[in-house]
């Protein structure tokens, strides 16, 4: 079966009905939600019951929208006095922690595939692509483990790894852009590369609490007669300071956790 206008919405219907009954029965037996949901798409997909799916860009484009509303939840969710003694922490794991972990999956990708594997043969600056795009800690991944399961973590870790986890993007993406013009272009600029990743975090942690402090305005004094309403207006809210924090060069991801952590300490 190939997606279209007339089925996907069908398709869509059924797939969300299916992944719901297989969260509901993770979190009874104890099995990782996520796992669950792959287990769903690869009964579903191409090798499955053949639903054939190849588009790159609406892929790209339904994981932005779901990760911003995750990590937009995430922010609300998560009490910033709880984050704050673990501020210093989390940001060095959200930036020198995946360099580091770049560098070293890296390294062990080259080595691997340069000694072990003689049909797959990949340079430094491919290994080190491959290992950015992984390096980043999952954030529905920790969301989800955190906190349907109850950890009781000791010293901080649980806020420490929320907070890493919501704001780890932008040097995953710096990362990956720097790999690719490095490979296509074969040199590599530290401080153009330094100044767009400054500019990442800057411009998105700003916009992300200054666009959370006026959707609050809104939100408080927007009278609203049907209070179902107000998810559609958050929500509304997420898409927008996602996709404007993108347009003055800053990075969504992270002004969407840090709007959601201003309105949900409101």
């Amino acid at each position: 079966m190939v997606l279209n206008a007339g089925n996907i919405l069908l398709v869509g219907a059924v797939l969300l009905f299916v992944s719901i009954l297989a969260g509901k029965a993770g979190s009874k037996f104890g099995v990782p939600v996520l796992l669950l949901f792959l287990g769903v798409g690869m009964v579903f997909g191409s090798d499955g019951l053949g639903i054939q799916f190849n588009s790159p860009t609406i892929a790209q484009f339904i994981g932005m929208i779901a990760l911003s509303v995750i990590l937009f939840s995430g922010g609300m969710d998560t009490k910033f006095k709880e984050i704050r003694p673990v501020l210093g922490p989390g940001i060095i794991l959200a930036t020198l922690g995946v360099m580091i972990t770049t560098a070293i999956t890296g390294g062990i990708i080259f080595l691997v595939t340069r000694y072990f594997f003689g049909s797959i043969t990949l340079t430094l600056y491919e290994s080190l692509l491959l290992a950015a795009v992984i390096s980043s800690t999952d954030s529905a991944s920790v969301f989800s483990i955190l906190r349907s399961k109850g950890l009781r973590l000791k010293e901080n870790l649980r806020p420490m790894l929320e907070f890493e986890s919501g704001s780890n993007d932008p040097m995953a993406n710096i990362l990956t852009i720097l790999f690719i013009q490095v490979i296509q272009v074969g040199h590599m600029s530290f401080g153009h590369s330094a100044g767009v990743l400054l500019m990442q975090i800057g411009v998105g942690a700003v916009a992300g609490y200054v666009l959370g402090r006026i959707s609050l305005f809104f939100v408080n004094r927007l009278d609203v007669d049907n209070q179902s309403q107000y998810p559609i207006l958050l929500l509304a809210l997420v898409f927008f300071i996602f996709s404007f924090t993108d347009l003055i060069g800053g990075n969504g991801y992270l002004a969407v956790y840090l709007a959601g952590l201003v309105i949900g300490n409101s």
